[in-house]
């Protein structure tokens, strides 16, 4: 046995089981989905099949360990099941007990411990790391840092969409449902399951059905930004920036959702550099559909290209760094919202049409 993030355990398709399982974390939504399978792993996919709950708060541990060492009375093997919900407490008080408990356990019997809190240097978790089961139930973290592994989400998105929403999820519509609702599982499934019904059964969800029905009018506001910035009409950005910035917008948030938009630019840039440097054929609109430009709506791809054009090779390549500073000074010296508004304006200045090297403009003309 060992510890699992609950990502993994939904995954397996014969889930393990234990004598001691600790559910643990604060990602609600992860926890019942997890508790829900380590309850038909142990006791089948019947529903009706009674079992114990306590609170942990209130059970002592006499009536945790009678129940545990009682014979199930509906025979064919079933072990008894019991959960302790809320168990911080009940952990604290009889850690002891449970030490000592995990060493010998009863084999008539399940315990499983829901847990906020589940510290990785006590040797209870060490123990039921040996011998038992632990579920963790957060959002997942890359292997190196603490940052969220967003793609483990959009796979767990896309993977939830097909089987209990019957919809399809692609992989940028799933990177958008991250970015507008966040990493909170319980909002995300919700908004998956108001997708699937526009959708229809078995029907495609879209990047703009998410924008249009999980961002709302804010989103499609800075869609219309990002779209105004890209054309290189830096006052009509200017202007959707500040009726955001008013409207109570944190400015990092903004610049999340922006971020993402301009980043396809710098990989069409790459995309098109690559093939140029191999003697392939540069095709533009290939490479922005490999970017993660849409073909839809029909107009989409075709402004898309006109924007590339807008921006020029130096500045749609510079695109990432300019992002990357961006980022950086709304962490460190532009936090403040007043000087964060300024790192967001100079972007979208960057991409003025005025400001435009010489040689683009004497192309593209002065539109």
């Amino acid at each position: 046995m060992a510890t699992q993030h609950a990502l993994d355990y939904l995954d397996e398709k014969q889930p393990a089981t234990a004598p001691v399982c600790v559910v643990f974390g604060d990602e609600s939504f992860l926890k019942r989905l997890a508790l829900e399978r380590l309850r038909k792993t142990v006791l089948g996919e019947d529903t009706e099949t009674p079992f114990a709950t306590f609170e942990g708060k209130q059970v002592e541990w006499r009536d945790v360990a009678d129940e545990l060492s009682t014979v199930s009375l509906f025979g064919g093997g079933k072990s008894r099941y019991v959960v302790i919900d809320e168990a911080d407490s009940f952990v604290t008080k009889f850690r002891d007990r449970l030490e000592s408990y995990v060493e010998r356990p009863a084999r008539t019997g399940v315990l499983v411990l829901d847990v906020s809190s589940w510290a990785s240097n006590t040797r209870l978790y060490k123990a039921i790391d040996k011998s038992g089961l632990q579920i963790e139930c957060r959002p997942p973290e890359k292997a190196r840092g603490k940052s969220l592994d967003t793609a483990r989400v959009v796979r767990w998105l896309r993977q939830r969409s097909s089987s209990a929403h019957d919809a399809k999820l692609d992989e940028q519509a799933a990177g958008l449902l991250l970015e507008l609702a966040g990493p909170e599982f319980g909002l995300l499934d919700q908004s998956l399951a108001k997708l699937a019904l526009y959708a229809g059964p078995g029907g495609q969800v879209t990047p703009e059905m998410v924008r249009d029905m999980v961002g709302g009018w804010k989103t499609k506001t800075i869609w219309e930004l990002v779209d105004a910035a890209a054309d290189g009409d830096a006052a009509a950005a200017l202007e959707q920036l500040h009726h955001l910035l008013d409207a109570g917008e944190a400015p990092q948030a903004l610049f999340g959702q922006i971020a993402w938009s301009l980043r396809r630019f710098a990989t069409t840039t790459r995309i098109c550099q690559q093939d140029a440097m191999q003697r392939r054929p540069v095709r533009v609109r290939d490479a922005l559909l490999k970017a993660g430009f849409r073909k839809w709506p029909p107009e989409a791809l075709e402004r898309a290209e006109k924007q590339i054009q807008q921006l020029g090779r130096e500045r749609a390549g510079a695109m990432l760094r300019w992002l990357l500073e961006a980022d950086l000074a709304l962490k460190g010296s532009h936090s403040h919202d007043d000087r964060a508004r300024y790192v967001l304006e100079r972007l979208i200045l960057r991409m003025a049409r005025e400001l435009a090297p010489q040689r683009a403009r004497a192309k593209s003309g002065s539109r």
